[in-house]
């Protein structure tokens, strides 16, 4: 049976001060998310080990951009949606944010676009899974249109997953979590056993040139960056923290604590993970690697052997069904969050019986399979066309291009943080000010930093390949392309839904 409660129209929700969105979550949706909850989802939101591997296979300077990348774009992201977070602690976070900040066009726009790179992530979750199959037998799964028929039935597990109470689903993402955190122990405890057995390090670190950041790993930092994006994920079902709507002092220490302790525990495990294959595998197997991402996994072998190899992979394996859960409910939560303030049909702001927005979820599910036919049925041949290669090779092409679309557009994203923080810090100086969270000078040092990152980062993805198989002259096209194409097939799709929701509002 669906809860039928339906949210109050609004006709223009920028002269409100109070969205209508936020009140119907509170109203309709249980507040059970605590700061273990959040801080879980935080982490699996955030880390990827196979992320690690491939920005490991720079080489020592790798590491020096996992650093230089934590100062210059994550914290300042985490300094701005804590501020903003604890100001506006509310369903859909940065629609919601940017919608307060500029106009309900703005918001809807960043929704929609922040909606896309969650579609996307989860497909670079199932191409993960794909690519670790195939590194147990590397005759599985080799045509990509079975890829993507596995891809597609990793979503209708997802699916069935978000669809459940919110409580059940989350209990699944911690347990994913618990057993990530076992994975990047058994992977860091790889490289100590292996230095305490007397091997050498397979990666030469005390060279001073191995280390400093010149033109030729340039593109790395665009590669790092994608480690520390989406720190607003979790904050989409703000509404839905312990004590919204009746505690707003609990909504914001949960806030502020999900955020300042999930994040050194991302940046350690991103540390560990890349650390730890360097010294086992060595800069020179990842650089020639078939298979790059497995490589974190073969490093467990070759120090415990094969059964603590295969529970890594398991680890992993479970890392990326919970990966595909979190995007899509997060991302679900946006379409959610737009149906409730009449940008979008309002079907899309309806609950089922347990409470989770249903309709928003399938119809996110559906999203994602239409855009893996695209990209493991209609784009294969174009890149076949363009750069030539063989199915062995396609399957990292694929991932790697959707990946570094994917960060375009995320990072595009990220930009308003900032923009956000300048334009309420304007409307509302006193409120600003009186609510702070970090001093004003921490706080426009962020803007400053943070803006500048997201410029850098995506001139990087666009200008340096992330893979030597991909010319240059070629790169920035297919990437810019086919975020492009997906932003207008978006783009479209919702045009047209928002015309429904327009005509809905004025047959009231």
């Amino acid at each position: 049976m669906k809860v039928q409660t339906k949210p109050q129209a609004s006709n223009n929700i920028q002269d409100e001060r109070v969205l209508p969105s936020e009140k119907y979550a509170v109203r309709t949706m249980p507040a059970q998310l605590g700061k273990f909850d959040m801080t879980a989802t935080y982490v699996m939101a955030l880390f990827l080990v196979t992320n690690a591997v491939v920005a490991a296979s720079g080489g020592p300077v790798s590491l020096t951009y996992l650093v230089l990348g934590a100062l210059a774009f994550f914290l300042p992201c985490v300094v701005a949606v804590t501020q903003l977070g604890v100001m506006w602690p509310h369903e859909g976070s940065l629609y919601n944010w940017t919608t307060r900040a500029l106009n309900p066009l703005w918001g809807f726009f960043i929704a929609l676009c922040y909606w896309l790179t969650g579609v996307l992530a989860m497909i670079t979750a199932g191409s993960a899974f794909v690519q670790t199959l195939q590194g147990l037998n590397s005759a599985w799964l080799t045509a990509p249109w079975q890829q993507g028929l596995v891809i597609i039935g990793l979503l209708c597990v997802a699916g069935v997953l978000s669809l459940q109470r919110m409580r059940l689903t989350q209990y699944f993402i911690n347990t994913a979590f618990c057993t990530t955190l076992l994975m990047v122990a058994l992977i860091g405890l790889a490289a100590l056993v292996w230095l305490f057995r007397g091997h050498a390090t397979q990666t030469n670190f005390s060279h001073p040139a191995a280390w400093a950041i010149n033109p030729s790993n340039f593109f790395l930092f665009a590669i790092i960056t994608l480690n520390y994006i989406g720190a607003s994920g979790p904050l989409n079902l703000a509404g839905e923290i312990k004590g919204s709507g009746k505690d707003a002092g609990q909504v914001a220490r949960i806030v502020r604590d999900h955020l300042w302790i999930g994040t050194p525990i991302v940046i350690g495990l991103y540390l560990i993970v890349a650390l730890s294959v360097l010294i086992v595998r060595g800069e020179s197997t990842l650089q020639t690697s078939l298979l790059l991402p497995f490589e974190a996994f073969t490093a467990v072998g070759r120090v415990f052997g094969t059964p603590f190899a295969e529970l890594t992979v398991v680890c992993f394996l479970l890392y990326c069904i919970a990966a595909i859960v979190f995007y899509g409910y997060s991302s679900g939560r946006l379409l959610f969050v737009a149906g409730v303030d009449r940008q979008l049909p309002s079907r899309f702001g309806r609950l089922n019986r347990h409470r989770v927005p249903g309709f928003a979820m399938i119809f996110q599910l559906l999203a994602s399979a239409l855009v893996v036919v695209f990209i493991y049925v209609f784009l294969p041949p174009v890149m076949v066309n363009f750069f030539g290669g063989a199915n062995a090779n396609m399957s990292n092409e694929i991932y790697t291009v959707t990946a570094a679309s994917c960060t375009l557009i995320w990072t595009i994203t990220t930009l308003f943080f900032f923009i956000n923080l300048i334009a309420l810090y304007v409307k509302d100086r006193a409120t600003f000010v009186s609510q702070r969270q970090f001093p004003m000078w921490v706080i426009w040092l962020s803007v400053v930093v943070g803006s500048l990152a997201c410029l850098l980062t995506i001139a990087a993805i666009l200008i340096y390949p992330w893979l030597a198989q991909i010319a240059p002259s070629s790169w920035g096209y297919l990437v810019g392309g086919t975020a492009i194409g997906l932003l207008l097939i978006a783009g479209v799709a919702c045009m047209l839904a928002s015309m429904e929701a327009s005509w809905e509002n004025f047959a009231r």
